[in-house]
């Protein structure tokens, strides 16, 4: 397990770590990603392609990442407390795959900032 990064999400700082595994983590077990929002920390597991990777792990890796970073604000938004769709995986994943083809459209619109 190793520290990839300190985060700011909405005013709370997040510690980012990647490959964890079972033995130093057990939230990790039969996941790829958990965010923990008790101590603030996003693991990441051992990216390995396998069958239910479709895709280059790399990306695998980028959107697993993004969805743990999703919770991580519903979380720190108070949506995570007071709604079911915020909990949902589907919804958190479908954050997590859209977002850069979302970022692209804003950026060729100009419109990705304030």
């Amino acid at each position: 397990m190793r520290e990839l990064k300190k985060i700011n999400v909405l005013g709370t700082q997040y510690t980012i770590y990647v490959d964890v595994t079972e033995k130093d983590n057990l939230v990790i077990r039969d996941a790829d990603g958990v965010c923990d929002f008790t101590t603030k920390e996003i693991f990441i597991a051992p990216m390995e392609q396998n069958d239910r990777t479709y895709q280059s792990i790399e990306n695998y890796a980028k959107r697993t990442l993004r969805h743990e970073v999703v919770h991580a604000i519903l979380f720190e938004s108070g949506l995570d407390h007071n709604t079911e769709w915020a909990r949902n995986e589907e919804v958190v994943d479908w954050i997590a795959i859209q977002f850069p083809k979302l970022m692209r459209i804003f950026k060729d619109l100009e419109v990705e900032t304030f």
